[in-house]
């Protein structure tokens, strides 16, 4: 594990520091960069840790430290509010921050892409002694549909939805706990499921489903994704978490996933942009050595922006440099 700096640990213990928002290209203290990432139970966490360690290390001056957040949506209003400067994100989550709709209705971000980083998983985790083999039987059962701010709880919403599910309505208890929170109230017999999307594996449902006496199960539910596209767009796609993937995990998972992205405000300096995109890129490896899903930041995944993501101007040159064919 990348140690945090001390800011990233008082950001850890939810203690007041100064805001390392938008990047200072101070001449006497250099460049000064806050990254926004998620819970720690997730995959965002550790590879934040290995991407600041990585451009502190290598860019002259550069400071850069993770912040501990709710996720995806937290992490874009933490960049409209210049607090962060560089964030982990869902597209479905800066979609709406671009278009300010949903969370972001009236406060639109300028959120611009700099890189395609893995493929996100909605996994619906659960046991089998819990006796839910599908979304409709989640109904009457305590669920936890995601930490408050993160993206797991917008897209676990749109899915529930899609299922025919009343979230207010349908379940005998809905909780908003991180996957880890969400883990041990499982193991502690007062929750019956919860959604998660991150990058596989994640920690928190590793550790379900190497607990003693227990049976990992994750829910299908691709068949959904098709409605869910028509209401919200094409940022959602229907993918495979193998089987395995999980201890206990005894088939494969049909699930809907959406990708991540690493992004910047639009007013981000064009040669800090290819600063971060050069260094990064050159030491992929480090990320992979993190998190198995850092092996997945490739080529071919930057098209984001047909999903509705601007590009930053000079991630969008950086890019084609590279030899990638972006939509």
């Amino acid at each position: 594990m990348i140690g945090l700096s001390r800011r990233g640990l008082l950001a850890a213990a939810g203690l007041a520091v100064p805001s390392l928002g938008a990047p200072r290209l101070a001449r006497a203290q250099g460049t000064q960069l806050a990254i926004a990432t998620g819970t720690t139970g997730g995959v965002y966490y550790p590879l934040g840790g290995a991407l600041a360690n990585v451009l502190s290390r290598t860019i002259p001056g550069m400071s850069a430290t993770v912040e501990v957040t709710g996720g995806s949506v937290a992490n874009n209003q933490l960049l409209g509010a210049g607090r962060v400067g560089l964030i982990f994100s869902q597209v479905d989550a800066s979609v709406d921050a671009v278009r300010g709709e949903d969370r972001f209705r009236g406060r639109p971000v300028k959120v611009r892409a700099i890189a395609v980083l893995y493929t996100n998983r909605m996994q619906v985790v659960t046991t089998v002694a819990s006796g839910i083999k599908t979304m409709a039987d989640l109904k009457g059962k305590r669920i936890s549909a995601g930490a408050p701010g993160s993206a797991t709880e917008t897209m676990a919403f749109r899915l529930i939805e899609a299922a025919g599910i009343d979230r207010d309505k349908d379940f005998r208890a809905r909780e908003r706990l991180s996957p880890a929170e969400s883990t041990n109230a499982i193991k502690d017999g007062k929750l019956d499921a919860y959604f998660f999307v991150s990058g596989v594996p994640t920690s928190a449902v590793t550790d379900l489903g190497a607990s003693p006496g227990i049976t990992l199960r994750l829910v299908d539910h691709d068949e959904f994704v098709p409605k869910i596209v028509e209401k919200h767009g094409p940022v959602y796609f229907p993918e495979i978490i193998p089987a395995g993937t999980y201890p206990g995990q005894a088939t494969d998972n049909r699930q809907m996933s959406v990708a991540n992205i690493l992004a910047v405000q639009d007013t981000m300096p064009d040669a800090l942009v290819t600063q971060i995109l050069e260094t990064t890129w050159k030491s992929r490896a480090d990320l992979a050595q993190v998190h198995a899903e850092g092996r997945n930041f490739t080529l071919d995944k930057q098209k984001t922006a047909a999903a509705g993501v601007p590009w930053h101007p000079a991630a969008e040159a950086f890019w084609k440099a590279q030899g990638a064919t972006l939509a």
